[in-house]
């Protein structure tokens, strides 16, 4: 909703409630890696009533448009604005993804997926080398380093299986099975 009809008087205080919001997110979006001027720059178009162009931007947050291109460019890269078209105009527009559930899974799937997968690949071969090592050495001459490789072998199994529970939390993230354990909040309102 546009503030242009309201009182001067309510303009400020709906303007200043926005502000509150604004900030706290901003703050906040250092979760998604994100900076403080990107994140205001999202609690802007959070609040837009229409999708905005660079230059919009660029205007109510008084920053260049470099900055402003980056900023969305974050945004966009981590599915958290959607680029929008509009009849007539030729300037790219952009407004908000509303589904913060979503922009949660997309994010956190991405980063602990590339993660899980990659921490995954070098716990196995180190496992398999540990085996190796483990087979080829003699029980009485090689005690104390066996006694070593089998206390890392468990520690490494153990970094193993938490991987593998992470990888399974992703998997209900993704098919949104999740939300059958941890039901998304119904909106009342106040």
């Amino acid at each position: 909703m546009s503030l242009d009809h309201l009182q001067e008087e309510q303009q400020a205080t709906v303007l200043r409630i926005r502000k509150r919001v604004i900030e706290a997110i901003g703050r906040n979006m250092d979760l998604y890696g994100v900076t403080l001027s990107t994140g205001h720059l999202y609690g802007l178009l959070f609040f837009a009533d229409k999708p905005m162009t660079l230059d919009d931007m660029g205007r109510e947050m008084e920053m260049s448009k470099t900055s402003m291109s980056t900023g969305v460019r974050t945004l966009l890269d981590l599915k958290m604005v959607n680029k929008v078209w509009s009849k007539g105009s030729r300037k790219d527009l952009y407004e908000v993804e509303y589904d913060w559930h979503q922009t949660f899974t997309d994010y956190f799937v991405i980063k602990w997926r590339k993660a899980v997968e990659s921490n995954l690949q070098v716990l196995r071969k180190s496992i398999e080398e540990m085996n190796r090592l483990i087979s080829d050495l003699d029980e009485q001459a090689d005690a104390e380093l066996l006694h070593i490789l089998r206390e890392d072998k468990h520690k490494v199994l153990q970094a193993e299986a938490y991987y593998k529970w992470l990888d399974r939390l992703i998997d209900t993230m993704e098919d949104e099975e999740i939300y059958k354990l941890v039901p998304k909040e119904e909106i009342k309102e106040h």
